[in-house]
């Protein structure tokens, strides 16, 4: 046997090893690697959440989940944003000056949002948690004041909340809905749970 297809030999040994052990560390190293991602679990309970707000029409509500709460997203028309003004005198915390839910800058105003017409708030009562029902219309109706100018009412306990989350005076809810963080991406796309551009 000559020196030279010993050489050969070893050298197609060492090729096939070395492509071998290569393609055996990559498939190890990709789920590693890949491990390092946050899981759908992770991104459930902290990342953004994008919302296309384009076919939302004018007294329309849609929730979406952020974090694992409810948030709502409301188009209120010209008449609802009315109705924020006249019932401020009723209300317990009507410029959000509470601290329990710190209210971001952007949002502290009579609307309690960025734009007059979206608002963005999570679906859950201070109180104990519960998540409150749409009573959107104006009017008397059970539960609710003759002179109701729409907003919220949470069945567990009867706290009412106005048309900007607003919670009205002598109810067991000790605060306003929450107002998250968001920011608009563009005229029909808001992101809930981020409100600084990078």
């Amino acid at each position: 046997m000559s020196e030279a297809t010993v050489n050969n030999g070893r050298r197609s040994w060492l090729i096939n090893t070395a492509v071998v052990g290569g393609a055996g560390t990559a498939a190890v190293a990709v789920p590693f690697v890949s491990s390092f991602q946050p899981s759908e679990r992770a991104k459930a309970a902290g990342a953004a959440v994008e919302v296309d707000i384009s076919k939302l029409a004018p007294g329309e509500k849609i929730t979406v989940e952020w974090r694992g709460k409810p948030v709502w997203i409301l188009r209120r028309t010209p008449e609802m944003l009315a109705s924020l003004e006249k019932d401020e005198a009723e209300l317990a915390d009507p410029n959000s000056d509470r601290k329990a839910y710190p209210i971001p800058e952007y949002a502290k105003n009579r609307f309690r949002s960025i734009k007059p017409e979206i608002l963005v708030a999570v679906g859950i009562c201070p109180h104990l948690g519960c998540s409150p029902s749409d009573k959107l219309s104006p009017g008397a109706q059970p539960s609710l004041p003759d002179n109701w100018l729409g907003g919220f009412l949470c069945p567990c306990h009867g706290s009412t909340f106005d048309l900007a989350g607003r919670v009205f005076k002598n109810k067991p809810s000790p605060d306003n809905l929450e107002v998250p963080p968001h920011m608009y991406l563009s005229d029909s796309t808001l992101l809930i749970g981020e409100d600084k551009k990078a």
